[in-house]
This record gives structure tokens, sequence and C-alpha cells, in this order.
């Protein structure tokens, strides 16, 4: 995404939920579009749970008659196999309508709140409000799920929504356009394709949140466009995720998880593991069953893991000539490949491969990886692994193996990241009771279920006083000595 300009000033004009610069948005070419969401956003506002959740139901029929279309549309995108997109994108998708369906009634209504002693008398509450009318950006590497999820989330909350696709995933961004232009008026749900002048352009608009899913490096050109306009924001970013298995985990259990959330997607998944932190003890043995687990996941004929059906591929060729960039560096350096290593330009095939003997500074060390690339770095004492994890950027995700509750209890506090999985890898982002999102380097703000309801809401607190009463009313001005005193037993007891 290209760097955004800083906008002139503009004259202003009250619109829903403040002022914007008219002028910019005049001169934007979706400014016609915007303005339109803009005056549509009121009546949404009003609309009850049930006229929500008519539009989540439609939703939700949409993604069971054309399961076929959005696996075929993924496939064409970079053969992702229709199993991976039917856990990974429609499953997930499917989960979040239901759970989000089920609550929705609940999560819209008031919620009482007991009034303190000093404010005896009087009744408050928390109302939510949508923020009116909101943008979500969405990556590429889970193009469907990661457009519909933010969705379902803002459906709920009542706003107007634009969608900004992927470029990099243009059947997929084509089918999400058939999906709003079916379900959706143009003023409520729009989506718009385009590369980085369309999301430049987009961003330069006043929204009232954006949601953005993709890199940190994008995501700081993001949050200062927000600035711009104070927009809310729900930084959605990655990461290099530790995984760390000790001497008293189960093995082949931990190598079966760890090559599935890690090869998921061909790797490109914001919290699949990035790097293992193994105890040395246990180094070669993991090492065998990380291996076993490859062959039985994607060669289990023997026909070689290329001609495997199970296993997507890199996005394109900028991806692949990144990631095989970043082997190369790693081998030059010194690396071993224990497994793996084999990469295709024509296919944008990389063979999921384990590195061992890394050494520091090399670049798959540094950066996110994002494809099939699994450094093995050891360890003989557990607190060199926090030490590890935290001289970087908090991470998106954390994944400990143990059988030792007294270690896992110890990594979970001693690292701070955005979510975590014990035992188990990727799993916790499918979870819709679960807050997802980072912290950090890798992400502001929470998604999914309500956490993700709420981020595209007000939480507005109301007190409401008896007409003519108030229990500090004895406290106004001017202030007397009586007064002070009053005052300074509030302070001191209440």
């Amino acid at each position: 995404m290209q760097p955004l300009v800083s906008m002139p000033a503009a004259a202003t004009t009250p619109v829903e939920g403040g002022t914007a610069p008219a002028a910019a948005i005049a001169a934007n070419r979706f400014g016609a579009a915007f303005a339109a969401l803009r005056r549509r956003a009121p009546a949404l506002r009003q609309e009850d749970a049930p006229a929500r959740r008519a539009r989540l139901e439609k939703l939700s029929s949409w993604l069971q008659a054309h399961r076929s279309d959005i696996q075929a549309a993924l496939h064409a995108d970079f053969r992702k196999p229709a199993a991976e997109t039917d856990l990974t994108e429609i499953w997930t998708s499917l989960v979040e309508l239901k759970h989000t369906m089920g609550h929705l009634k609940r999560w819209m209504a008031p919620r009482r709140v007991p009034a303190s002693l000093a404010l005896l008398g009087t009744r408050s509450w928390v109302q939510v409000e949508p923020k009116g009318v909101v943008l979500i950006i969405a990556p590429w590497n889970y193009p469907f799920y990661l457009a519909v999820g933010p969705l379902i989330s803002a459906i709920a909350a009542g706003n107007a929504v634009v969608i900004k696709p992927a470029e990099q995933t243009p059947a997929t961004s084509a089918l999400l356009r058939q999906l709003c232009e079916e379900l959706f008026r143009p003023d409520e749900v729009l989506l718009l394709e385009g590369g980085k002048e369309t999301a430049t352009e987009l961003l330069r608009l006043p929204w009232d949140h954006i949601f953005f899913t993709g890199s940190p490096e994008v995501g700081k050109i993001v949050m200062r466009a927000a600035a711009e306009h104070l927009s809310g924001l729900t930084l959605e970013l990655g990461g290099k995720n530790p995984a760390v298995v000790d001497e008293t985990a189960n093995l082949r259990d931990a190598a079966e998880k760890i090559v599935w959330g890690k090869f998921l997607n061909n790797g490109q998944t914001c919290v699949a593991p990035d790097y293992l932190l193994v105890q040395e003890s246990v180094q070669p043995a993991l090492l065998a069953e990380l291996t076993a687990a490859i062959q039985r996941a994607y060669n289990p004929a023997g026909a070689g893991i290329q001609q495997s059906e199970s296993l997507a591929r890199v996005v394109n060729q900028h991806h692949f000539a990144r990631l095989a960039g970043l082997l190369e560096d790693a081998q030059t350096r010194g690396a071993t490949v224990a497994a793996g290593g084999t990469v295709d330009a024509t296919q944008y095939y990389i063979e999921p491969t384990l590195l061992t003997n890394v050494p520091a500074g090399a670049r798959v060390l540094e950066e996110e990886i994002f494809g099939p690339l699994l450094p093995v770095l050891t360890f003989q004492h557990l607190n060199e692994t926090t030490a590890y994890i935290n001289a970087r950027p908090k991470p998106l995700a954390q994944y400990v193996f143990t059988t030792n509750a007294e270690n896992r209890r110890y990594l979970l506090e001693s690292v701070s990241a955005g979510g975590a999985g014990v035992n188990e890898t990727v799993l916790h982002f499918a979870h819709p009771e679960l807050p997802t999102g980072g912290v950090g380097n890798s992400g502001l703000g929470k998604a999914h279920g309500h956490s993700g309801f709420l981020a595209f809401s007000n939480e507005k607190g109301v007190l409401r006083q008896r007409v003519g009463f108030t229990g500090i009313k004895a406290m106004y001005p001017p202030y007397t000595g009586k007064v002070q005193r009053l005052i300074e037993l509030l302070v001191k007891y209440l």
C-alpha cells in the first residue's frame, strides 16, 4: 500500500456521527458512495435484533448454497484444497454466524449497572450503538473468511459497510462482490475492488471505524490514515509466533499439531507457528516425528509431496520469490535443511521445510515467514525461551507443548502475546467465545463473537436521575466551608 499524504484543510459539514471534511469527500472518487452510506446509516442504527438477524440469516444461506463456488474460487487463486476451504473459510464463517445470531438479542440489550453509594437513587445502564460507516480491508491469505468474519460483526452491530478485498486473490474478490450485490443494498454493504490506489483513496475518507487485517508495515499506514480523522481502529496483524516444546511433551502429538498448524494454507496463516524452540534433549526425536508427520499428511501414497492435493501453493510470484530468498539466505549462512527444501518456480511450490542450525541474523529468524519454512531452535533451560521471545516484538500467537503444569503456567505468564494455545496450534482462532487479536506490533483491538460486535459498536454509558433531585446538590457552588467539609467526607468515605 502506498504511503498516504497529509490531507489538506477543508470546510466541514455535519454528517451522521460528527463532522467530516465535505470538500475532501466530494473530491474523492468514492465520495458519492461514501455519502450514500452516511445517509443510510441512521436507518440501520434504528433496526432491531430481528432485522439484523435476518441479514445474517441470508448471508448464512448464501454461504451454504455457494459452497462449491467458494471452493472453486480459492482453488483458482492459489490451489487451496477444497477440504481446507471448507474448514478455514466456510465452516469458520458459519460458526461465527451461528454464534452471533444466537447471542445478538442479548448483546444489543441495555446492560444494567449498579449505583455506587454516592449515587444512590440513580439508575444506570450501558447501551450499545453502531459506530456508523465502517471500512473492512481484507487480506489475501484467507480472503473469504477474513472479509466475511468482520462483515458479520459489523452487520450485527448495525453499521453500513465497505469491504476492500485483496487484489492478490481476484477469483475470491469477484465472488465476494457477487455476494454483496445479491444480498445487500449498495448503501448498506458495498464491495470495492482494486489495488493500492483504491486502498489509499478509501483511507482518505472519514470512517467511523476501520478494520484492517494484514502486515504490521501496512498497519502503520492504516493507523496514520485513521489518525487523520480520529477513526476507530482494529488492526489484525501478524508476527513471529513461537512454539515451545519442552522435554515433557508428547512428541508425536506435538509434531502432528505443529505440522497441521504450520503448513495449513501452505504456511500462509497469521497465527501459524513461525519458529520452534525445542528442549535440546528431545530435538532429534521431535525432528523425526515432524518429518514423519509431514509425510503422513502430504505424501501418504509415496507419490511425492508436490503431487499432493492437500497442500496449497504460494499465492503469487512475489511471495514465492520472497520465500525462496529466505530459504537461500538461511542455507548460505550455514543452516541445515532437515526435511524438505525443494522449490519449483513454475508452480509457486515450496516443499514443507524444516531448518536447523539457523544462525542469528538469518532473515528467516528476523522476518515473518508466512510460508512453509520452519526454523527449529534449541534451548536447555526454560527461561532461555522467554528471554528469546521477549527480546522481540510481541507475537500474535504463542504455543506451548508440555505436560508440566508449572512449565505451562510459567510460559503463559511470562510472555505477552495476542492469544495462545496449549498442546494445540491455530485452533483458538476459531473459537467464537475467545477474543482474537494482537498486542503491540501484532495488532490492536479484538475480534470474533462478542468482541467483534463490540469492536464495531460504541458502548454508551447512561445515568438517569430523578427530576428535581441529585445526591450531590449539596456540593454545588458556591464552595463554602460547609460544602468543602461535605466534599472531604465524600472523598474520604465514598
